[in-house]
């Protein structure tokens, strides 16, 4: 819940085209006062699950992509929309990422979804560099067969190691 909140409240932020100042209410001027209930999202405001899936369009109002992801920094302000170009049913496509700022919200017809425009073409897009998902490093145990680990085969209890030397 808090997450949704968070990506709520940066998608408004960047989105509206200016910077929000937050001032705290007089009753809670200290840091480490209790957290702000937000009761209810207002016209000028997005939730990030609705720009999953939305269409990304180009200078001649072709779909060129759409959104597959929302990059954002650990103080919740949007770095950059994913965009997911070419392949099939998203197979083989590539991902690009871009700052919100590159974007402009269209509005859709009634019973349509919004869209974003983009100034760029879909061949453009396709010759941008890729976007790499951050992979954590993988732990490393030391143990392979043979050193005790997983996978080796340790004789009767008490007895040595077995020799590698035959």
């Amino acid at each position: 819940m808090f997450k949704k909140l968070l990506i709520t409240t940066a998608v408004a932020s960047l989105m509206s085209g200016t910077a929000m100042a937050q001032s705290a209410p007089k009753d809670q001027s200290t840091p480490n006062s209790s957290a702000k209930v937000i009761s209810s999202q207002t016209s000028d405001q997005f939730l990030a699950s609705k720009f999953r899936g939305l269409d990304v369009m180009g200078p001649n109002d072709e779909k060129i992509g759409d959104v597959s992801d929302v990059l954002f920094d650990k103080s919740g302000q949007i770095l950059a929309y994913v965009i997911s170009v070419g392949g099939f049913l998203g197979v083989g496509a590539k991902e690009v990422a871009l700052a919100p700022v590159s974007f402009q919200m269209i509005k859709g017809k009634p019973g349509e979804f919004d869209k974003l425009k983009l100034s760029m073409s879909k061949d453009e897009l396709q010759q941008a560099q890729n976007f790499e998902r951050y992979a954590p490093p993988r732990a490393t145990t030391g143990a392979g067969p043979g050193s005790g680990g997983f996978g080796s085969r340790p004789g009767p209890l008490g007895s040595p190691p077995p020799s590698t030397n035959r």
